[in-house]
């Protein structure tokens, strides 16, 4: 019996331990929202957050995460309210999926980088998404919803007042 919390709620799966976390979550507790891709931890379909880290779990045994916390893409949205996330209220108004098979794993991958990096630059974001496969090559829309959602939750920074010798003259 291997213990972990899953979208917040502590479970028990009665399963073997090197079986693959990522069938745990879809066959044994069916969510289906993280997909198989490759089966080889490559694409990043079947990503979940394993302690708020991006994880590829196609490839992780369900051992690894014995009493630690796993979220699925069920998971990211307000539990109580069933709002969604800010980052997944972003990707809606920047239209960013097309077929949608990876995006629970651009989602999740997205959230750890938010989590870590409230503030990321162009830069941190290609570099946190670059495992990410998308067919359908919305990779502007993802940056552009990631961004946003920055936007959203950090807070502007202090106004950085420099001195114009022209505004100081035309006050004289």
């Amino acid at each position: 019996m291997i213990s972990f919390q899953l979208n917040g709620q502590r479970v028990d799966a009665d399963v073997p331990a090197d079986m693959p976390l990522l069938w745990v979550v879809r066959d044994h507790f069916k969510l289906k929202g993280s997909k198989f891709g490759c089966g080889m931890g490559l694409c990043g379909a079947c990503s979940m957050l394993v302690d708020g880290q991006s994880t590829r779990t196609c490839i992780l045994p369900v051992a690894a995460v014995a009493n630690r916390a796993v979220t699925t893409i069920e998971g990211l949205a307000d539990k109580d309210s069933g709002q969604l996330s800010t980052l997944q209220q972003a990707w809606v108004a920047h239209s960013v999926p097309q077929c949608g098979y990876c995006q629970s794993g651009q989602l999740i991958s997205a959230t750890a980088l938010l989590n870590s990096n409230p503030a990321p630059s162009d830069a941190d974001i290609d570099n946190a998404m670059q495992g990410n496969l998308c067919r359908c090559g919305t990779y502007p829309r993802i940056k552009q919803a990631i961004k946003a959602a920055a936007e959203q939750t950090t807070p502007p920074s202090a106004a950085v007042h420099t001195f114009d010798p022209r505004q100081a003259e035309a006050k004289a």
